[in-house]
């Protein structure tokens, strides 16, 4: 069964009306600390197989059937081949694997850019032909991997979640830096790679896939898949999984929260489809003939969804493109969460860290509840149905629950089975945020209609597996969650607290987080004792 985020969701008030408080926000923000600059993002730099080489969507030409045609893209200015030291080729798998140091990869990119904060980290750059009426999608992968976790690798996994469904996943072959890989196997979610030789730590390698997705319907509990009017496309092109303690990471699924763990990469994906079908992407695109070229930087995953029926609305913060995409019928709702996606940006880029993306998506599909990736967000069709207007619904609270995932999820990533109160906790508590600096008198009704209601039990710290059910879980990480961070700002007071939180999404800034590593950056925040405080929410010992 398909796995989606899940909420406390109560039922639907009655349609009230309010004032906008965009003045009051723009005062807060005036009165407590600078506006941050925006996020800046360098030219996308792809690794290519020569110093001199122009990048192309895969390093190998593809076969058969899937793909035949490979979009060439036209720079401007012409590409040159850079480096922050010399111009040295990667080499090619034969007897040895030479480390290459960061520093001396050759890379093609439009301009001479600096280099990305970790040039090593892992890119993925796919070609993907969409067939929306038949609902099949043909892709050529090429994965560039480093090996920083310092150990030699026998073996690469990596998380392949379309083959969860029967008959969706077809593999038609892998490479390794352009030679026919054929120790490998693929079960359930997992599909290991056996590497002719250990890859040293600090060396990398180039993978190719090339694989066929037979998209399925969409299970009515589910996200991934189709249905009468959309496609949507998530966790869908094999990633290598994070290695953590000497193992590859990749939890088993279950029916209520996320197991998934994810390295931050960085992304290019290369889009053909019909000309009627509108995509709603976690990154900006750019249009070269058929195709359409997506870049996304420092990220977990890449998201898509498509429909023939999509309408948008937009607006922007900064730099920051924010779409609402919706169905006919549902324009108020979607200008609506579109309005509350610019006042959660704005403010969680004051409270938190810069927005971490280029642009933002809010889609309308459905699902029972919300779901976030990065720089894409979607929301229940039946919180659009029930909007009758102001802030005080579903569509609001929990659309802003998932847009705040841009930083608790995105920016500082998580075991999200293991410990999935550091995002889904952060995430319901942003919410008080939110209404705290944009409607300050809605503050009491937030903690009835999404917390108090359910009454709610339980540890904090507890993983999905420990949850017994969804209302349980929920109750713990979520709701209890919010009540522990309210009563730690109370002991911590508000300068401190405002300070952890922007201390936190900084030191943790496209990086993993753990739970020593949250109470740590607490404690290096305050002088105040908060051990009782932890005792009464967490069941271990920090």
């Amino acid at each position: 069964m398909t796995k989606f985020h899940s909420h406390a969701v109560r039922g639907v008030q009655q349609p009230i009306r309010i004032a906008s408080y965009v003045w009051l926000v723009a005062f807060l923000i005036s009165c407590t600390s600078p506006t941050p600059a925006p996020q800046v993002f360098p030219t996308f730099i792809l690794v290519t197989q020569a110093a001199n080489a122009s990048p192309t969507a895969t390093p190998f030409q593809p076969s058969g059937e899937i793909n035949t045609s490979v979009p060439t893209f036209t720079q401007v200015p012409p590409v040159t081949a850079v480096s922050t030291n010399t111009l040295t080729p990667v080499p090619t798998l034969t007897t040895t694997l030479t480390p290459i140091p960061p520093t001396q990869v050759a890379v093609a990119a439009t301009t001479a850019v600096p280099p990305p904060v970790d040039p090593a980290r892992t890119n993925y750059i796919l070609s993907a032909e969409l067939d929306f009426d038949a609902h099949t999608l043909d892709v050529d992968e090429t994965i560039r991997y480093y090996n920083n976790t310092g150990v030699a690798l026998s073996d690469i996994v990596l998380s392949v979640q379309p083959n969860r469904y029967g008959g969706a996943f077809s593999l038609f072959a892998v490479f390794q830096d352009n030679m026919t890989l054929t120790t490998y196997s693929l079960n359930d979610q997992r599909l290991t790679l056996n590497l002719s030789q250990p890859l040293q730590p600090g060396s990398a390698t180039t993978l190719g896939i090339k694989f066929k997705i037979n998209i399925p319907v969409k299970a009515s509990e589910g996200l991934f898949g189709y249905d009468y009017n959309q496609i949507d496309l998530v966790d869908w092109y094999p990633f290598v999984v994070p290695y953590i303690n000497n193992s590859w990471t990749l939890h088993d699924p279950l029916s209520f929260g996320e197991h998934l763990v994810y390295d931050v990469s960085d992304i290019e994906l290369n889009l053909k489809t019909g000309s009627d079908v509108v995509v709603a992407a976690s990154a900006p695109s750019e249009q070269n003939g058929e195709w359409t070229r997506y870049r996304l930087y420092g990220a977990r995953t890449f998201t898509l969804s498509a429909s023939d029926e999509f309408l948008m609305s937009e607006s922007a913060v900064g730099p920051v493109k924010i779409r609402s995409y919706y169905f006919d019928g549902y324009q108020a709702a979607g200008e609506g969460i579109l309005y509350a996606a610019v006042q959660a940006v704005s403010i969680f880029s004051v409270k938190f860290a810069p927005y971490p993306y280029e642009t933002l998506a809010i889609v309308q599909t459905d699902i029972h509840d919300g779901m976030e990736y990065d720089g894409l967000v979607f929301l229940a069709s039946d919180f659009y149905g029930q909007y009758g207007g102001g802030a005080k619904n579903n569509l609001v609270s929990i659309g802003v629950h998932e847009i705040a995932h841009q930083w608790w999820f995105g920016l500082v990533g998580n075991d999200q089975a293991m410990e999935p109160w550091l995002d889904e906790m952060m995430a319901t508590y942003s919410e008080r945020i939110f209404y705290e600096f944009n409607y300050p008198r809605y503050g009491d009704w937030w903690w009835q209609f999404r917390v108090d209601y359910f009454s709610p039990s339980g540890y904090v710290d507890t993983t999905i597996y420990d949850g017994g059910t969804f209302r349980a879980y929920t109750n713990a990480v979520y709701l209890r969650g919010a009540h522990f961070m309210e009563d730690l700002r109370v002991r911590m007071g508000d300068d401190n607290f405002f300070a952890f939180l922007k201390d936190y999404s900084t030191r943790y800034s496209r990086g993993r987080v753990t739970t020593a590593d949250f109470i740590g950056t607490v404690r290096a925040n305050t002088t105040a004792d908060i051990s009782d405080v932890i005792v009464n929410y967490f069941l271990g010992s920090y």
